[in-house]
C-alpha cells in the first residue's frame, strides 16, 4: 500500500476518470518549433505518462498568429498542425495517460511585432509595444480560441486548458494594469471578465460537453493594479457556471518583483489561495507552484487545499516521480531544485527545455541507457555533479565503475551549495545520487586521494577525471593577511566571519557568499509568512494585484560586494532567478560596487580605486570568490602513460560554475562509452 492514498485516489473530472491527483502542469519545451521536434515530444511525455502521471498538460500553443510566442512560435490553426499533434496524442494514450493541449495567446509579452493586447500597454519585460485590439479583432480571437479547441479535439486531445494566467492576453484583459478600454471589454469587473468568459462560453458550445476544459485562473497577479482575490473568486464561479471542468491555479505575473517558483520560495507557499479558489467552486481546482515532493503533494490533498497538485518541473527532473511514489520509492525520486536554469532560462533564450538534474528531459530519443558493446573498467576521480552522474549512467549501462573521492561526503559543489539560504534542495541532488550509485553497483571510495599511480595499478580500461575546480587565489598585496578567507571554508565553517565584510568577486558565488553571510534566521514567522514579508506579499482579497511594501530587515554586518568588472554587478546572473539574487542582497544591505581595481590588503582593511578614486573599506574580512581554476593535475601524467582519459565538468572548463553542463557532460560521456 503506498503511503500516500489521497495522492492515489481516482477522480472525476469532467468527461475523464484520472488513476490519481498528479497533474503535469504546462511547461514550453520548444520542440514544437524544431525539426523533428514532434518525435522528440511524443517520446517525452510518453515517458512521463509511463511515468505514472494522471493527467499531462503540453506547453502552451497559440490559437492563431498573433499570439504565437515569438517569430516561428506554434500554433494551433491548421490541418497540419492536427497531424503533427497526433503522434503525441498517440504516444501518450498508448503509455496509458491522458493529455489536454494549452491554448496561449500570449499577447503583449510575444517576442515579435506583430503583437496585440487589450490595451497598448508595453510590457517591463518586453522591447515591443502592443497594437490595441479593435472589437472586430477581439471577437475573432475568441473563436480562434474555439477554433483551435475543436482542432485540438481532432488531433486526439483529451481536452484544452485556457491559459487565463501569468500576465498573458486573457489576464491582461482581467487586470486594470492592462486593460485601459472604455467599451464593453473594459472598465468594471464585468466587462473585464467578458473576455475569458465568452471565451470559454464557445468553447464549450464547440467541443460539447465530453470535452475537458481547464482554465488556468491567476490567483494572485502580484503586480500592482492587478485584479484583486475577490473578482477572482467571483471569476471562478462564473467560468464554472460558463462551462469550464477544472480550474488550475496560476500565480504571478512574469514582471512580477515577487518570485513564485524559484528555489528561495518555500515549498507549497501558495497553497491558501487554491483553498480558498476549491471553497468557492464544486469543480475540481489543482494547486500549484513550489510542490516537488509527494509528501507536500498528499498534504496538500489531505488538507482541502486543492483535488489535485500541479507539479511541471519535478516531472521534468524526474519522469518516474508518480510510479516511485506508488510504490514506495519516494526516496529514490530525482527532486527538482527549483534553479530555473536548464528549462526557464532555455524558454526565454528560445532553446529548448531540458533540466539539470536530468539531461535526459527532452532528448530521451537520444540519450539512451542502452548496454555498450563492451563492458569495461572504468575509474572515475571526484564525487562531485559531474562524477556522480557520469558514475551512475555508465554502471546502469553495464560498465564496472569505481569512484574516488578525497573528501569524506559525496557531492562536490552541492555539498556547498545546499549551505546557502533558498538552496537547501541542492541537498537532494546528493541524496538522489547517493541511492543510484548504490543501486547501479558502482564502488565507492571515500577519503581517498586518487593519484596516477594509484589509477595505474587499478588497470582501468578508461578513466574519467571529474576532479571540479579549485578557488583562484588573488594577485593583491597582502593576500596572505589573516582576514582573507576563501568561500570555501567560509561555507565548511572553518573561517571566522567578522562584522564587516569585502566580498572580492560577485558571480554567482559571489551572491551566494553575500545571502550567506547577512542571514538571519526570522523566529517570530513561520517561513511563509516571512517570504511574503520580504517580498511585499499582501493575502487581503481586496488588494488589487495582492502586493504590498515588502519588509527590509538588513543586516547586523556590513557587506561589501565587489567587481573588477565595469557593467552592472550580477550581470551574469541565470535569466530569471539573477534578479532575485540581486534584490535579496540589496534587501540585506549588501553595497555593491564595480568597476573596483584591488591595490592591498593589510590590518586597516582593504584598499580599492573606484572611478579613479582611491578608498579604504574597513573590513576585518576578506572572502575571496575571485573564480576557479580546473583541478586537473593528474590528467597530463595518465595520457602519457597512454590510459584513455577524459576531462568533465569543472576538470574540463573551469568558467563560472556550471551544474548543468557538469551533470550533462557525464551522461553524455557516459552514453558514448
Amino acid at each position: 500500500m503506498t503511503a500516500f492514498r489521497r495522492l492515489f485516489e481516482p477522480l472525476e473530472v469532467g468527461p475523464l476518470t484520472l488513476p490519481n491527483r498528479v497533474v503535469m502542469g504546462s511547461m514550453h519545451l520548444g520542440l514544437e518549433e524544431v525539426e523533428g521536434g514532434f518525435e522528440r515530444m511524443a517520446e517525452f511525455y510518453a515517458e512521463r505518462a509511463r511515468g505514472g502521471v494522471g493527467l499531462i498538460v503540453t506547453g502552451g500553443v497559440s490559437p492563431n498568429y498573433a499570439g504565437r510566442p515569438f517569430e516561428v512560435g506554434a500554433t494551433m490553426s491548421t490541418a497540419d498542425d492536427v497531424r503533427r499533434h497526433q503522434l503525441v496524442t498517440r504516444s501518450v494514450h498508448d503509455a496509458g495517460s491522458r493529455i489536454v493541449l494549452q491554448l496561449l495567446h500570449f499577447g503583449r509579452y510575444a517576442k515579435h511585432p506583430d503583437l496585440v493586447a487589450p490595451s497598448s500597454v508595453r510590457a517591463p519585460i518586453n522591447r515591443f509595444v502592443p497594437r490595441e485590439m479593435d472589437p472586430v479583432e477581439i471577437e475573432e480571437t475568441i473563436d480562434d480560441f474555439a477554433a483551435a479547441a475543436v482542432l485540438a479535439q481532432s488531433a486526439g486531445y483529451d481536452g484544452v486548458e485556457i491559459m487565463g494566467s501569468e500576465g498573458y492576453l486573457i489576464n491582461e484583459f482581467l487586470a486594470p494594469r492592462t486593460n485601459l478600454r472604455l467599451d464593453e471589454w473594459g472598465g468594471d469587473f464585468d466587462n473585464r471578465a467578458r473576455f475569458a468568459l465568452e471565451i470559454v462560453r464557445r468553447t464549450r458550445r464547440s467541443v460539447g460537453e465530453d470535452f475537458l476544459i481547464s482554465f488556468r485562473i491567476s490567483v494572485a497577479d502580484l503586480v500592482p493594479d492587478g485584479s484583486t482575490f475577490t473578482e477572482t473568486i467571483e471569476l471562478a464561479r462564473q467560468l464554472e457556471q460558463a462551462g469550464v471542468s477544472i480550474l488550475s491555479t496560476g500565480v504571478g505575473w512574469h514582471e512580477s518583483s515577487i518570485p513564485t517558483i524559484a528555489s528561495p520560495v518555500p515549498a507549497g507557499a501558495f497553497r491558501d489561495y487554491s483553498a480558498k479558489i476549491r471553497a468557492a467552486v464544486t469543480i475540481p481546482v489543482v494547486a500549484s507552484n513550489r510542490i516537488n515532493t509527494p509528501e507536500l503533494a498528499e498534504a496538500i490533498l489531505a488538507s482541502g487545499s486543492a483535488d489535485l497538485v500541479s507539479m511541471a518541473r519535478p516531472l521534468l527532473a524526474d519522469p518516474d516521480f508518480v510510479n516511485k511514489a506508488r510504490t514506495g520509492r519516494a526516496h529514490r525520486i530525482n527532486t527538482c531544485i527549483a534553479c530555473n536554469q536548464a528549462c526557464i532560462d532555455h524558454t526565454l533564450a528560445e532553446k529548448t527545455t531540458t533540466c539539470l538534474v536530468n539531461p535526459r528531459a527532452g532528448h530521451e530519443l537520444t540519450l539512451l541507457v542502452t548496454p555498450p558493446k563492451v563492458g569495461k573498467r572504468v575509474g572515475v576521480v571526484g564525487a562531485g555533479p559531474a562524477g556522480m552522474a557520469f558514475s551512475a549512467f555508465a554502471a546502469r549501462r553495464g560498465h564496472q565503475v569505481t569512484l574516488f573521492e578525497s573528501r569524506p561526503t559525496l557531492g562536490g559543489q552541492f555539498d556547498l551549495a545546499w549551505r546557502i539560504p533558498g538552496k537547501s534542495e541542492y541537498r537532494e541532488t546528493i541524496r538522489y545520487y547517493e541511492g543510484e550509485l548504490e543501486e547501479a553497483g558502482v564502488s565507492i571510495r571515500l577519503k581517498m586521494q586518487a593519484d596516477a599511480e594509484l589509477l595505474v595499478s587499478e588497470h582501468f580500461d578508461e578513466i574519467v577525471l571529474a576532479t571540479g575546480v579549485k578557488p583562484r587565489d588573488i594577485s593583491i598585496a597582502g593576500a596572505s593577511h589573516p582576514s582573507v578567507v576563501s568561500y570555501v571554508d567560509v561555507l565548511r565553517g572553518r573561517a571566522p566571519i567578522g562584522e564587516r565584510v569585502a566580498i572580492i568577486g560577485a558571480g554567482g558565488i559571489g551572491f551566494d557568499i553575500a545571502a550567506f553571510v547577512t542571514n538571519e534566521e526570522s523566529s517570530d514567522t513561520d517561513a511563509r509568512e516571512d517570504f511574503f514579508q520580504h517580498w511585499g506579499v499582501d493575502v487581503d482579497p481586496d488588494v488589487p494585484g495582492g502586493v504590498r511594501a515588502p519588509v527590509k530587515r538588513g543586516s547586523a554586518r556590513r557587506v561589501y560586494l565587489l567587481q573588477r568588472k565595469t557593467d552592472k554587478v550580477g550581470a551574469g546572473l541565470g535569466l530569471t532567478t539573477g534578479w532575485i539574487h540581486r534584490a535579496h542582497v540589496a534587501s540585506r544591505g549588501v553595497e555593491m560596487m564595480s568597476g573596483v581595481t584591488y591595490e592591498a590588503i593589510d590590518d586597516a582593511g582593504l584598499h580599492i580605486t573606484v572611478n579613479g578614486r582611491a578608498t579604504t573599506l574597513d573590513v576585518d574580512t576578506v572572502i575571496v570568490c575571485a573564480g576557479q581554476l580546473p583541478e586537473r593535475d593528474i590528467y597530463d601524467e595518465l595520457l602519457t602513460r597512454g590510459i584513455p582519459t577524459h576531462l568533465i565538468g569543472g576538470a574540463s572548463v573551469a568558467a563560472e560554475l556550471d551544474a548543468k553542463r557538469a551533470i550533462r557532460e557525464g551522461a553524455e560521456l557516459a552514453a558514448s562509452i
